[in-house]
């Protein structure tokens, strides 16, 4: 998948890909942490021939820009790219389509956009914000997957990833009984994508920067007095959520009350599967697509 490189108004440049017929209905696949764009590499060669397909690398990850300070990765920032390079590359309207903390963007994307230029979203193993909150107050299991981010946002960290790279922290932090397969190539990109430190502290800061709470372990199980949840509007606008059941990091918990957020809600629940569902479980994932963009309009 050959890439350009896009300004967009904010001066920030990202490194996209962009392919299918440009007529067509667009799709926009945003990526998680710690890939990149080719997180959708089964996607986009199975739809690119009646879509057209763009995939950015998002900001702070590959040769996209780095901004240094972590206030360059709240979500509103990172929500904005999203509009900026659809305005940069002339789209008028998309169908939105996230996994990780590219589903957590979709959220966002979704909910600001729907109506006037988002059509569609599709969520992959991607919490809504108000949901994942609750959670890690009241739910002791997504908790305790949830403390690798307590790790991540931990400065004290940074010394040993810009000299041992990304991986360092991430087989410190996470503790994931079910290790993912993918192919020799892929692994071998990911690990040098990681081994840049720039790049490695930058996916780390979507973690600072994210307003989301994560108590200790021995904090209590329980809403804090006075909590309320985030006013998030409903979102109205056909939506798919593809969920790996086997995720260890996001249990199915997080499926419990979409519906009344999203009235024209689709739950493709994918068993034996964790969580990198578009690369572990393509097929069904590919298929789950079809389905979901034949049956609605983009």
């Amino acid at each position: 998948m050959e890439q350009q490189r896009v300004s967009l108004a904010s001066g920030i440049e990202l490194d996209i890909v962009d392919t299918g017929p440009r007529d067509a209905p667009v799709l926009m696949f945003l990526h998680g942490f710690p890939e990149s764009h080719r997180t959708w590499r089964h996607q986009i060669a199975h739809l690119s021939n009646r879509f057209r397909c763009i995939a950015p690398d998002q900001r702070g990850y590959r040769g996209s820009s780095k901004p240094l300070d972590v206030a360059s990765y709240t979500p509103d920032k990172l929500i904005g790219d999203v509009f900026q390079l659809a305005d940069a590359l002339g789209v008028v309207k998309f169908t939105v389509i996230g996994h990780d903390w590219g589903g957590v963007i979709a959220w966002g994307v979704a909910m600001m956009g729907q109506g006037t230029r988002v059509s569609r979203a599709v969520i992959a193993n991607a919490p809504h914000p108000a949901v994942f909150q609750r959670l890690l107050y009241t739910d002791p299991v997504q908790r305790a997957a949830s403390q690798y981010m307590r790790a991540f946002r931990d400065t004290a960290n940074d010394a040993m990833v810009r000299e041992h790279g990304l991986a360092a922290l991430l087989a410190q932090a996470l503790n994931w009984e079910r290790s993912p397969t993918i192919e020799d190539a892929e692994r071998d990109a990911l690990f040098a994508d990681w081994s840049n430190p720039d790049a490695a502290i930058a996916m780390l800061n979507w973690y600072r920067a994210s307003p989301i709470d994560v108590p200790p372990m021995d904090a209590p199980f329980a809403l804090p007095a006075g909590y309320a949840p985030p006013p998030l509007p409903q979102l109205l606008i056909p939506t798919l959520v593809i969920w790996a059941m086997d995720d260890l990091a996001l249990p199915p918990a997080n499926l419990d009350g979409l519906d009344a957020m999203i009235p024209q809600l689709a739950i493709e629940e994918v068993s034996d599967c964790g969580h990198f569902v578009p690369w572990e479980a393509p097929g069904r994932v590919n298929a789950a697509l079809d389905a979901f963009l034949d049956r609605t309009d983009g």
